[in-house]
C-alpha cells in the first residue's frame, strides 16, 4: 500500500521506474531485446528532458528508429548499445579494466564498457591477451592492476579468470562468453569454468552479460570512492 504510487510512467507497453537511480543508485536501462523499435523509441522520448539514457542489446534496425526521433543518440554497434547523453556525467575516482581473452569477446567487453561509461565509472579495455599466449596478459599487467575493479571476458574454457585473479588484488567480476568450439556449449563450459576457479574472490555473472557486470563493478567503485571521500574529509563513524 505504502509502494503502491511511488512514481512511474505507464506508457501501456512498459512503465518506466523513474525512481529507480534513489533506490538503486542507477536509473533504469532499456533492455532492447524482444521490443519493437517502435517502443524503444517511445521510451526514449518519455524518459525525461534531462535523463541520460542507455539501451542495451539494440538492432541496427531500432537503432536507426530510434535516432530518427532522437539524432543525438549515439550506436555503438559492436556493444549493441543505444546512448543519449543529455547531462553531464559525473565519473568517480577511480577506473575498470575490462579484460578480454579474445577479440571475439569485444561486443561483451564494449557493451560493459558502454555501462560504466553511463553509470559514470570510467573504464578502459585491454583485448586479446588470453591464456594461448600468456605473455601479452603480462606485458599489459601494470595496466591492469591500476584498476579498481577487473571485469574479465573470455569464452572456450573460461582459464582468463582464474589466472587474472592469481595475479593481482582487485576484485574480480568475471563473464562468460559464447565464443568456443562445439563442446563450449555456447559458453556453459567457460559459466562452470569461471564458478569453480581455484582463484579466490572471482565473482561470475551471466552468460555474454557485459551489462550485468558493468553494473556491479561500477557499485564497487563507487563504494570504494565514496569510502575515500569520508576519509578525506574526516567524516569516518
Amino acid at each position: 500500500e505504502r509502494l503502491r504510487d511511488l512514481p512511474f510512467l505507464d506508457l501501456g507497453h512498459t512503465k518506466l521506474d523513474l525512481h529507480r537511480s534513489l533506490r538503486n543508485g542507477f536509473p533504469e536501462v532499456i533492455y532492447g531485446e524482444g521490443k519493437t523499435p517502435e517502443q524503444v523509441g517511445e521510451i526514449f522520448l518519455r524518459m525525461g528532458e534531462h535523463a541520460n539514457i542507455l539501451a542495451t542489446r539494440v538492432s541496427p534496425e531500432m537503432a536507426e528508429h530510434v535516432r530518427a526521433l532522437c539524432p543525438k543518440a549515439v550506436y555503438n554497434a559492436l556493444g549493441r548499445t543505444l546512448t543519449l547523453v543529455r547531462g553531464e556525467i559525473a565519473y568517480t575516482e577511480g577506473e575498470i579494466a575490462i579484460v578480454t581473452a579474445g577479440t571475439s569477446d569485444l561486443p561483451v567487453a564494449e557493451e560493459a564498457r558502454e555501462t560504466c561509461r553511463m553509470l559514470g565509472s570510467r573504464a578502459f579495455v585491454v583485448s586479446d591477451v588470453g591464456v594461448a599466449g600468456i605473455h601479452r596478459l603480462l606485458d599489459k599487467l601494470a595496466d591492469i592492476r591500476r584498476a579498481r575493479v577487473i571485469i574479465v571476458a573470455a569464452g572456450m574454457e573460461g582459464a582468463l579468470a582464474s589466472v587474472i585473479g592469481g595475479l593481482v588484488s582487485q576484485p574480480i567480476i568475471a563473464v562468460p562468453t559464447s565464443v568456443g568450439y562445439g563442446a563450449a556449449f555456447a559458453g556453459l563450459a567457460a559459466l562452470l569454468g569461471m564458478l569453480t576457479s581455484c582463484a579466490s574472490g572471482v565473482t561470475v555473472v551471466n552468460i555474454d552479460n557485459g551489462f550485468g557486470a558493468a553494473c556491479a563493478a561500477c557499485k564497487i567503485n563507487n563504494l570504494v570512492s565514496t569510502a575515500s571521500n569520508d576519509q578525506r574529509y574526516g567524516m569516518n563513524a
